[in-house]
């Protein structure tokens, strides 16, 4: 505790705002992998899976876009508040009895889920832009990739938390247990988080919710290509793959998707020493780089998996490093390039796109999945992340000011 008052202000609220959104995403992991496998369990079909994330999905583009209009009207704090909240709503949702939990009632518990994450995504990221100067943009780095890297191992361990609750305590004891812990996390920040952390000094008007910046409206984009590529074979239908055809149980479905994302959280930490150039920090350049590398490994992957569907093991983990890195760089570069002033609305705006392509994902997932299999899913995830890389030339190279602390 006394090295923690020691600290300075802005770190103190760094660490705060990380323990909130620490706690936000393991809740977040394990419902997600507690509805895939509890209604796979059921007898849904992988596209009915993919349909109750719909919402999920949808409601995360909504939210990212009008979210950062209200950050920066309210502020970044409120966010956040709000954010938990209605995770602990979403949770509650599925404690009713099991004549009441309908497709339809998942969805809109889902969709609540997916308003809250976004909410809580978007208040952690811009926060940490108005934590640290402009001029220091190595610490900035280091920041954000240590925020995104943390979030996603945590994700991680809640998949395999979600797997692990299901398989000893069932479906509605889980979600009870998780909806207590959200409760109190969120009566907790209510009085530790700075109340007046992002609101703009000029209030922005609504229609400035779409970017005007070219290089964000690229990096936007690119974004969206990025992560339909991961979803639109990671979130339905690999897990049911494992299932169905490694025959693996629920613990060793969600412990080994746990794994990948702790992995690749790890990785996404360490972005920073793998990117490091002689000029300091990346550019837009080193983004197509990395995401030309990444866009061999799911069509590798593709072709070989009809000779071994093991060689999906050892190419997953493959992905997952150089996908980590493409993230992270992605994740520094808007924070880089958003406006002081109201980060909230680029911030937003970026994570509109973000939640767009994995609303797309989603979507295929399922549904390519269950028509054509999931060498099929790896081949359209080559062609997004092909088009990733090309949008990345479009993104400006050489701007990187050197590391000066």
């Amino acid at each position: 505790m006394s090295s923690l008052a020691q600290l300075s202000p802005d770190a103190r609220q760094y660490l705060l705002v990380t323990g909130n959104y620490w706690a936000f995403t393991l809740t977040d992991g394990a419902l997600r992998m507690l509805v895939v496998l509890h209604f796979y369990s059921l007898g849904y079909s992988p596209f009915e899976i993919a349909m109750l994330f719909l919402f999920y999905e949808f409601f995360g583009v909504v939210t990212n876009l009008i979210g950062g209009w209200l950050g920066a009207h309210a502020g970044l704090n409120r966010l956040m508040h709000m954010g938990l909240g209605l995770q602990v709503v979403a949770l509650a949702m599925l404690l009713v009895p099991d004549s009441l939990l309908t497709v339809a009632w998942v969805m809109a518990a889902q969709a609540l889920s997916g308003i809250a994450k976004d909410l809580n995504k978007m208040s952690a990221k811009s926060a940490v832009k108005l934590l640290v100067p402009d001029e220091v943009q190595g610490q900035l780095y280091r920041w954000v990739a240590f925020l995104t890297g943390s979030k996603n191992a945590l994700k991680g361990a809640g998949f395999f938390m979600g797997g692990l609750l299901l398989t000893f305590l069932g479906f509605k004891t889980s979600i009870a247990v998780m909806a207590f812990g959200m409760l109190v996390i969120w009566i907790a920040a209510i009085f530790t988080l700075k109340r007046d952390l992002g609101k703009a000094k000029k209030k922005p008007a609504f229609i400035e919710l779409f970017s005007k910046s070219a290089r964000i409206n690229a990096l936007s984009a690119a974004r969206l290509c990025l992560f339909g590529a991961r979803d639109v074979w990671f979130v339905v239908a690999l897990p049911v793959y494992l299932a169905s055809v490694f025959g693996w149980d629920h613990w060793a479905v969600g412990g080994f998707l746990a794994l990948w994302i702790i992995g690749y959280g790890i990785i996404q930490g360490f972005a920073p020493s793998i990117t490091r150039q002689d000029r300091g920090v990346p550019d837009g350049r080193a983004a197509f780089h990395w995401a030309l590398l990444l866009a061999g490994i799911p069509l590798g992957i593709g072709l070989f998996l009809y000779f071994s569907p093991v060689v999906l093991l050892g190419g997953l983990l493959l992905f997952g490093v150089v996908f980590a890195v493409n993230s992270s760089l992605h994740s520094y570069l808007i924070v880089r390039y958003a406006d002081a002033d109201g980060v909230s609305m680029d911030v937003g705006f970026y994570y509109m796109a973000n939640a767009m392509g994995r609303l797309m994902g989603t979507v295929l997932s399922g549904y390519i999945y269950q028509a054509h299999g999931l060498a099929a899913c790896l081949f359209f995830s080559f062609v997004l992340v092909a088009s990733a890389a090309a949008l990345s030339l479009l993104l400006p190279a050489n701007e990187a000011s050197p590391e000066s602390s």
